[in-house]
């Protein structure tokens, strides 16, 4: 009789048994060259406090290629491999290993294996834009999260040149290979962005953002005050990839971007951020939710624009007189207590106790960048920062909170036309409520090698990466 196959101790049944394992030693953040003429790169930062590198680059992987301007990437696997079949990865077993880093210009896929040396990520193979296309249907690759029937990759543009519909392609497992499209049946839904599941619920749930042209020369104003950038929720048949229900927050909600289901498994509900109101420049936080045999959403948090003065303002925001918000990232912790913010357009990142889901109460903030305040960090508190939290990620164990400043290079450049430039910190939380810069941890600049740094992960998994089968 054969042993049964060996499992990743990276994979918990529960949240709790995620929140209990071992913090994480390393992260692993992408940046890319916004000229397009060096290689962006995968880069891996200590995130050991005990240790002499603590906050330094101690692995740089670059890619092969030019102009693929990284933006969101994910483990080949994760802790959902404990409620579904189909892995086959030899005697090792599935393991959280691979990370596969889809280009948002070039729509190629590059996947990197973090072993034997996690700090030596290594190239294994490169899915093309051609393969993406002929077998999916898709270009343009965003976000993806391992799952049933494979990986999920969801992609913004079609193939050969198409604007849409926007959609989800399906990976192999095992070898990566592109497989097809995931929808069987899309119903209305044609604009993309993210995609995440309640996997006993037997739902997946996209957001919508905008096609190519859309968003790869920056905010187009026109658009956005006729309501055409993405404003609805889509609900499907996990299993059978069919469409199931809309949601339309209204054309004034513009932008339905990051989702964030509770973790337990057994919950019915999730979060969702959205970047902008056409009608007061407001940031929000919409919850959705179980209702009956349908889903609904409600607006649980409002951010307000803050006014400024008009000389201080890129000339997108000149007439307005205000800085939006601009919420571009949540983060929901394993134990579904803290939600984190990332607004971006005031440079602050904000904590909110969600433990009763309805009703968010603010419990922390921090300010670091901004397209006025420049809020500067504490390790070089005579250096104004441009950019703002954007990327956040959240340790298992719900201490320690990542965020990068990038947003999408375009978008960069008409929001912070004086330049970018390069950082990461790290905010110390307080499950309790409460949150502080780390001091001691700041890679910026040089140490980018002129690249901008946008999404994390984190060794081990992290709270926007897993999604948990058992209670």
């Amino acid at each position: 009789m054969s042993a049964p196959p060996k499992m990743d101790p990276t994979f918990y049944r529960s949240p709790g048994e995620a929140a209990a394992a071992p913090a994480e030693k390393l992260a692993y953040v992408v940046a890319f060259d916004r000229a397009g003429e060096k290689s962006d790169a995968l880069t891996v930062i200590d995130v050991d406090s005990d240790s002499q590198t603590y906050g330094e680059i101690v692995g740089w992987a670059d890619l092969p290629t030019t102009g693929d301007e990284l933006h969101h990437f994910g483990w080949n696997a994760c802790s959902s491999a404990l409620m579904h079949e189909g892995h086959d990865m030899g005697e090792e077993g599935l393991q959280r290993r691979y990370l596969l880093l889809p280009g948002l210009r070039s729509s190629n896929i590059h996947v990197y294996d973090t072993h034997p040396d996690p700090t030596n990520p290594t190239l294994l193979k490169t899915i093309t834009a051609e393969e993406l296309g002929e077998k999916a249907g898709y270009s343009r690759p965003h976000t993806l999260h391992c799952g049933p029937d494979g990986i999920f990759l969801s992609c913004l543009g079609g193939a050969d040149g198409a604007e849409g519909p926007g959609g989800i392609a399906l990976l192999d497992h095992n070898t990566f290979d592109v497989l097809r499209a995931w929808e069987t049946d899309r119903g209305p839904q044609y604009l993309a962005y993210d995609a995440w599941w309640h996997l006993t619920q037997n739902t997946l749930i996209t957001s919508e953002w905008g096609t190519p042209s859309m968003i790869e020369n920056g905010l187009v104003p026109d658009l956005l005050l006729g309501g055409k950038y993405g404003h609805c929720l889509h609900f499907w048949d996990l299993a059978e990839g069919k469409h199931q229900q809309e949601i339309d927050l209204g054309a004034e909600y513009q932008m339905v971007l990051e989702l964030r289901p509770a973790h337990d498994p057994d919950a019915t509900y999730g979060f969702v951020g959205v970047v902008v109101s056409t009608a007061d420049l407001s940031a929000s936080i919409w919850r959705w939710y179980r209702d009956g045999d349908q889903w609904a959403a409600d607006k649980v948090i409002t951010i307000p624009a803050e006014p400024a003065d008009p000389d201080d303002l890129p000339p997108a925001l000149k007439p307005f007189g205000a800085v939006p918000p601009l919420v571009t990232d949540i983060g929901l912790s394993v134990d579904d207590q803290m939600l984190y913010v990332s607004c971006w357009g005031i440079g602050e990142l904000k904590q909110y106790d969600v433990s009763d889901p309805a009703h968010p109460r603010e419990v922390g903030s921090v300010r670091l960048g901004g397209i006025v305040g420049q809020a500067a960090h504490p390790a070089a508190p005579d250096q104004p920062l441009a950019g703002g939290p954007q990327m956040v990620e959240v340790s298992r164990d719900g201490k320690r909170v990542y965020v990068t400043n990038s947003l999408y290079g375009a978008w960069d450049d008409q929001f912070f036309p004086a330049g970018v430039g390069a950082w990461m910190a790290k905010i110390d939380a307080d499950t309790g409520g409460g949150m502080t810069v780390d001091e001691k941890f700041f890679p910026n600049g040089e140490a980018f090698r002129g690249l901008r740094a946008h999404q994390v992960r984190l060794q081990g998994g992290d709270a926007s990466s897993d999604s948990y089968c058992y209670p």
